[in-house]
């Protein structure tokens, strides 16, 4: 059974970056491309916003007993086989999961239009899963 009190910090430590997010992403596209220190400032939360969903993911796939995973990807595998989430909302915390790894390990490869896309219309895949798991096991 998982932790509710694990489960209630972590929320809130996603919507603690998400909401930096939002906060920082500026107003446009051509702003946040002008401002190197609004795109490290966004980048930066997207990543802990990122990295808490996989630590909720984790937990609970520990603490529930569902299985092994091999990769931080499995994590939303085996909350979709388990019914947790959907297949829809697994594939867009698997592309979370891709940005992820991309702005860690490949910073400097990293489509700025993207970013503020993320940053304006994919934080929403991030809301919706916190969503789903503050209903399921808080």
């Amino acid at each position: 059974m998982v932790d509710r009190r694990i489960i209630s910090e972590k929320v809130d430590t996603v919507e603690k970056s998400i909401k930096r997010v939002m906060e920082r992403r500026g107003l446009c596209v051509s702003e946040f491309i002008k401002n190197g220190d609004l795109q490290d400032s966004v980048i930066l939360h997207l990543m802990q916003a990122i990295q808490g969903c996989i630590d909720l993911s984790a937990h609970i796939v520990s603490d529930e007993e569902l299985g092994l995973a091999a990769s931080t990807r499995d994590f939303f595998y085996i909350l979709s086989d388990n019914n947790i989430i959907n297949a829809e909302l697994r594939e867009k915390m698997i592309n979370a999961v891709g940005f992820r790894n991309l702005a860690a390990h490949e910073y400097a490869k990293l489509d700025l239009n993207q970013v503020y896309e993320i940053a304006t219309h994919g934080i929403k895949d991030l809301e919706e899963f916190v969503g789903v798991i503050v209903r399921r096991f808080a």
